[in-house]
């Protein structure tokens, strides 16, 4: 049997990929009794402190034995110099497996006009995606959606598992203080949404509607966008949308929160709004659900399949349309509460338990 799957990324780095990296890691050490460790190109946030982090992807081969009967498992999302070297160890050994994690690739219609810089990392990893496939053992995506990627560049043995998150974990501690300030300044109906301000995730037009609900409904509610940026030019046209509409000081940009802050926000907020265009999962869905707030979505991409019924999809985002559906939602409490209960029985389908003996499932026909 195999005793070692060590995985590999380009960014080390808090959030969606980096938390799922270590639930695998500790998966992989603690179920399957086996050898890993995380290797990158870069380690960024907090993870540069943690105890038991991750080493430079050169030091595979070094830092521990690099076996000829290794699984090597990428986590793919761009292009990199990572990808590169993967290949070269798997191309190495014929007995040398490799896995490809795929969390998807932001489509180049959303980076053009916005960073056309940045394009060429995801052309690269494009290009590394369908280079890859005939040496990858196993394709596993994080969506159905994105499986459909995965064949398309020509993988012929695929999977999907969701994300791996400890929900209770993040959940665990909350900012009180920042919570209590919320909760003393709340006098209307708190809009939430969480992720990177990036044009693919469509900010601008939750601000649109969150500005058609001020004026048909609710001229007391509040926005909150938390998130860091990943488009310098996006963000600054998102705060000059906010200020044109006569936004500011009800819109928020928070910028990126820690996870205690993260969670004093959902505790407050009465709808969780997504009106993104892409999505390869979206793990804020599932920690609404958590949090017991109802989820309002656009649905696009890969969201229907993570919300299922567990929230309200709309077929349009037009402003009055998604300011209608919110208003829906704040005053019925019936119909908020069965989103609420419905979200609870979902949440079960993306349990930590239950992804992770999922994915257990995938690799063991590899190990034997």
């Amino acid at each position: 049997m195999t005793a070692a799957v060590h995985q590999f990324v380009p960014t080390f780095e808090p959030g969606a990929t980096g938390a799922h990296m270590l639930e695998l890691r500790r998966l992989l050490r603690e179920d399957l009794g086996l050898e890993s460790e995380i290797f990158t190109e870069h380690i960024r946030g907090e993870y540069a402190t943690l105890r038991d982090g991750a080493h430079r992807y050169t030091d595979y081969g070094a830092a521990v034995t690099a076996r000829p009967d290794d699984v090597l498992v990428y986590q793919m999302a761009i292009g990199s110099v990572v990808a590169d070297f993967v290949r070269d160890r798997v191309e190495q050994s014929p007995h040398r497996m490799l896995v490809i994690n795929y969390h998807n690739f932001t489509p180049m219609r959303y980076l053009q006009a916005w960073d056309h810089g940045v394009t060429w990392g995801v052309e690269w990893g494009m290009r590394q995606l369908r280079e890859l496939a005939p040496l990858t053992t196993l394709g596993i995506a994080v969506s159905v959606f994105n499986e459909a990627d995965l064949r398309d560049a020509g993988y012929d043995r695929t999977t999907v598992v969701p994300v791996l998150c400890d929900l209770d974990a993040m959940g665990a501690t909350v900012d009180t203080d920042l919570e209590r300030r919320l909760k003393e300044t709340k006098r209307g109906t708190d809009w939430f949404f969480i992720g990177r301000i990036a044009p693919n995730k469509c900010q601008h037009d939750i601000v649109k509607a969150f500005a058609a609900y001020r004026s048909l409904y609710d001229d007391a509610s509040r926005l909150w966008l938390v998130g860091g940026s990943s488009s310098a030019t996006y963000l600054r046209a998102l705060t000059e949308t906010i200020d044109d509409l006569g936004l500011a000081g009800a819109a928020t940009l928070t910028g990126a929160l820690p996870q205690e802050a993260v969670n004093a926000y959902f505790r407050v907020a009465d709808a969780f709004v997504c009106l993104s265009e892409h999505e390869g999962f979206c793990v804020p869905i599932v920690e609404s659900w958590w949090h017991r707030v109802p989820v309002i979505a656009f649905a696009a991409a890969a969201v229907p399949e993570t919300v299922g019924d567990g929230g309200l999809l709309l077929r349009s985002k037009r402003p009055a349309t998604a300011a209608a559906a919110v208003n829906r939602v704040a005053r019925d409490t019936q119909l908020a509460g069965a989103l609420v209960e419905q979200g609870s029985r979902r949440l079960e389908r993306f349990s930590l338990p239950s992804t992770r003996a999922r994915f257990a499932d995938a690799l063991r026909p590899l190990l034997a």
